[in-house]
């Protein structure tokens, strides 16, 4: 069998407070509406932003954390993995939707005091497209353990 990833990193602004419900088994499942902004220059030097919306499933005691500590706007870190849900509409159709099934999530700033903008900013990851520092040679003997 050969190795697979479903991995998602985001960082972003939620669009609306946390929607929280209970499983049958009383598990808390929270669902979070999170934006994402990408900006990138066109060939004519003008700036656009793309809004990206992704919907976010938390269970457990992660679910309680969003519940209590987030709201609309708040600035949050999910990671997770992808899952399709696939279901029938009442015309028998069937439709399906993507979700990230979030396993970690920090929440960066902003409680909900201010609104979301309608293109929530985007964290500042400027700092990935430096080159990395260059590193110089360290002598054993001078390393103190």
């Amino acid at each position: 069998m050969s190795a697979s990833v479903n991995k998602v990193l985001l960082v972003g602004n939620l669009g609306a407070d946390p929607e929280v419900r209970y499983l049958s088994s009383g598990t808390p499942v929270a669902t979070l509406s999170l934006a994402t902004t990408e900006r990138r220059r066109q060939a004519d030097g003008a700036a656009v932003e793309q809004v990206e919306w992704h919907r976010i499933s938390v269970y457990g005691s992660l679910a309680e954390l969003a519940r209590d500590q987030l709201r609309k706007g708040s600035q949050v870190y999910v990671e997770g993995r992808l899952r399709t849900d696939a279901w029938r509409d009442r015309n028998g159709n069937e439709r399906k939707t993507t979700v990230i099934v979030a396993s970690r999530m920090l929440t960066l700033g902003g409680t909900g005091e201010r609104r979301v903008p309608e293109a929530p900013e985007a964290a500042d990851m400027s700092w990935l497209d430096e080159p990395a520092p260059r590193q110089t040679a360290v002598d054993d003997d001078e390393i103190p353990f």
